[in-house]
């Protein structure tokens, strides 16, 4: 079964597919970049699943009936900040979507903020849709914490901050098994391999409308 990804990051591609191995699952993960790149979207909704479906409806639309397409929208949600980044994780620097200086912000804006104040979780909606058009949302979270400054070197984004509720280590220090059974992608992953599992089995599953 391939699986189109409505995303060109690698790191996700590539954190997807893993998951797919780890699942027992014969998906082979498409990056958008293999057909022709991902169509410009305005991720405006304010919501994770609003936005998951605008560019999972973008990317289905350039590409034959019979496809399958999963968009993911994720981000880190701050108590200090009222949920910010939240949804706008990807662009909290400025448009430019540039990690490292998101990385950059976040440090400067959480400086001040003492450790017992530092709560964060991590928000994973994964929005699918079927060669009939049909529609699933699946989702995912981590709670953790955030530290002062940046530690290892794995993972992409916020990761070398978040440490998650349980581990002394940051996602960005974790191996990518240990990372992604309790990561946000990780965790709603799990049942969209179990829906997968019924479509590669020819199962009828009914789906939905994302908002």
């Amino acid at each position: 079964m391939r699986l189109h990804l409505a995303s060109g990051n690698s790191h996700k591609v590539a954190e997807f597919q893993a998951l797919a191995h780890a699942s027992g699952l014969d998906v082979t993960l498409v990056s958008a970049r293999e057909v022709g790149g991902m169509p410009d979207v305005l991720e405006d909704t304010g919501t994770f699943p609003g936005n998951a479906a605008k560019k999972a409806r973008a990317l289905k639309a350039r590409l034959p009936a019979e496809s399958w397409v999963l968009a993911d929208d994720s981000g880190l949600c701050v108590d200090a900040l009222n949920g910010a980044p939240g949804v706008e994780s990807a662009y909290y620097a400025g448009p430019s979507g540039d990690s490292a200086a998101n990385l950059r912000k976040l440090v400067e804006v959480m400086r001040a903020v003492p450790e017992e104040k530092r709560n964060a979780h991590f928000t994973c909606v994964l929005l699918l849709i079927g060669p009939d058009g049909l529609e699933w949302v699946f989702e995912g979270k981590t709670a953790g914490r955030l530290l002062a400054s940046p530690r290892g070197g794995q993972g992409f984004g916020y990761d070398p901050l978040f440490v998650p509720v349980g581990s002394s280590l940051t996602f960005a220090e974790m191996s990518e098994p240990s990372k992604n059974a309790i990561s946000h992608r990780g965790r709603a992953w799990i049942p969209l391999a179990e829906f997968l599992r019924t479509q590669i089995r020819g199962t009828s599953v009914a789906g939905h409308r994302s908002p």
